[in-house]
């Protein structure tokens, strides 16, 4: 269990910083930070270990540095050996990956739908991880739908549209109850789920 701050975490922060540095969250002027932020503040408030909230804030640069074809062996030297190899293992247990494991280039939705399958195979810190950040995902977008008037503002910048975005969250609180996650923190997902698919509803015509 963590109390929510130490010099590893201070540590976490400060180096996910300058690797977001100007990034900022798609469609908004909020920096990219404010995600890792929160992710971190759910895991500590649902009490998890120190480094399960530390892959929780470096989830984002190390599926970044994924993507951008970073070997294993240079995760291990950049990061595992700053914060720990469990702390990388357990980011990369839920990160999206570029290919397969033939080696075969996967599409932006194969990615998604590869990182969901995984979770069976994921330790349950990871599954902890996956449940914080998309927690915090789609508590934003409910968020946003509550200060507007019109949730087709909201909508217009998620790239999967409502209903796509409602179903994929669906499918992750499905897969991890699937694999036997039965945290309180899946409870609360799925009320967010709902909330979203309540409050963003489009308004009836006629």
């Amino acid at each position: 269990m963590t109390t929510g701050y130490s010099d590893r975490i201070n540590h976490a922060f400060a180096f996910a910083a300058k690797h977001h540095d100007t990034q900022v969250r798609k469609g908004t002027a909020l920096p990219y930070l404010t995600r890792p932020a929160n992710v971190a503040v759910i895991l500590t408030r649902y009490g998890q270990s120190e480094d399960t909230v530390l892959a929780g804030i470096l989830h984002g640069v190390i599926e970044g540095s994924v993507r951008d074809g970073y070997t294993r062996e240079e995760l291990d030297e950049w990061i595992g050996n700053k914060f720990g190899r469990p702390v990388l293992e357990t980011a990369l247990a839920v990160t999206e990956r570029r290919t397969d494991d033939d080696g075969v280039e996967l599409s932006p939705e194969e990615r998604k739908r590869d990182a969901v399958v995984r979770l069976s195979g994921a330790s349950t810190d990871a599954r902890w991880v996956c449940a914080a950040d998309a927690l915090h995902s789609i508590g934003t977008v409910l968020a946003d739908l509550k200060r507007t008037e019109y949730p087709e503002t909201v909508w217009s910048r998620i790239s999967r549209g409502r209903e796509g975005t409602i179903r994929y969250y669906r499918t992750v609180c499905d897969r991890l109850a699937e694999v036997g996650f039965e945290a309180p923190i899946l409870g609360e997902l799925r009320r967010a789920v709902e909330a979203v698919e309540q409050h963003g509803a489009p308004a009836l015509k006629g």
